[in-house]
């Protein structure tokens, strides 16, 4: 457990930084004449592309793909789990940071909505050690997700016991430096009750993953759902690959640019690709160009 001084000095740092959650992967201040968006990045989820990569294959990879942030999803082959021994910790911790590639984020699927307060508890214990695992690891955040409203629950009670169980979660990783990351994902995705979760969720350390699903397009759209969360964006966001034709991603990251975005937009790509290396290449190559345009539509 981190020693009291720590503590104290995290939770305060975490109060004086609410609404500004994104600390970005440089951290650094927009300057004058600065362009929007430098303190931006490209990496990668685990999710499948790169599920069946081991830690120094993932580093070597995304290294040469340029992909220098990742969210390791749990259950795959790097086995990056609670399970690792303090020794097993420092080492993957080494290996990280002797790269140029920063573990960005633990990927677990954790979710808060079970009804039965034991399944719940044992979600919450669950994140907790991912929390540990982070921050042994040198991660900066844990990966969450709300995920379903049930049936025969009251919505308005599942979207309390999310927020509540977010705030319970973000106080204890405010204490080891990880910020909890709530995924935009499953039954809970509609925009509108994101936000009404996380209206709940007021802990400063707990921020949102925008996640790029069908449902941003609802409603009043993109920008106007972008608007409605953006205060509330941790560290990370998802991405599926940018040339998809269903959902307008050159937009996004027109937007992500435009509000000075500063953390990691992480591709989670989808299906088997033969060469997955040579698709994360070319995903990096095309959101390179996003960002220009959308830095040249900004002069």
């Amino acid at each position: 457990m981190p020693d009291p001084s720590r503590r104290d000095f995290l939770k305060t740092s975490f109060a004086l930084g609410a609404g500004l959650l994104a600390a970005g992967p440089i951290r650094n201040l927009l300057a004058a004449g600065a362009e929007r968006g430098q303190d931006m990045a490209f990496g990668l989820v685990t999710y499948l592309w790169g599920k069946d990569w081991d830690v120094p294959t993932l580093i070597r990879n995304c290294t040469t793909a340029k992909l220098l942030g990742v969210e390791l999803r749990t259950g795959h082959a790097h086995k990056v789990e609670p399970n690792l021994t303090a020794a097993e910790r420092i080492d993957v911790k080494k290996r990280f940071a002797e790269s140029p590639v920063r573990l960005v984020s633990i990927g677990s699927a954790e979710e808060f909505h079970h009804p039965d307060p034991a399944r719940l508890k044992k979600a919450i214990e669950a994140t907790k050690a991912y929390i540990k695992l982070g921050h042994d690891v040198g991660a900066s955040g844990v990966k969450v997700r709300p995920n379903d409203l049930p049936k025969g629950v009251p919505q308005e009670k599942t979207i309390e016991q999310i927020g509540k169980s977010l705030n319970t979660v973000g106080a204890f990783g405010a204490d080891y430096g990880q910020q909890i990351r709530l995924e935009v994902h499953g039954g809970c995705a509609q925009i509108p009750i994101i936000k009404r979760i996380m209206d709940t969720a007021d802990h400063p350390n707990v921020g949102l993953c925008w996640n790029s699903n069908a449902t941003d397009l609802k409603g009043d759209g993109l920008a106007a759902n972008f608007k409605l969360l953006r205060k509330r964006f941790g560290e990370t966001a998802h991405v599926r690959a940018l040339d998809s034709k269903d959902y307008p991603f050159a937009d996004l990251i027109a937007l992500f640019v435009a509000t000075d975005y500063r953390g990691w937009i992480l591709l989670e790509g989808s299906g088997t690709p033969k060469d997955p290396l040579a698709a994360c290449t070319a995903q990096k190559r095309l959101y390179d160009e996003m960002v220009a345009a959308a830095r040249a539509k900004l002069k």
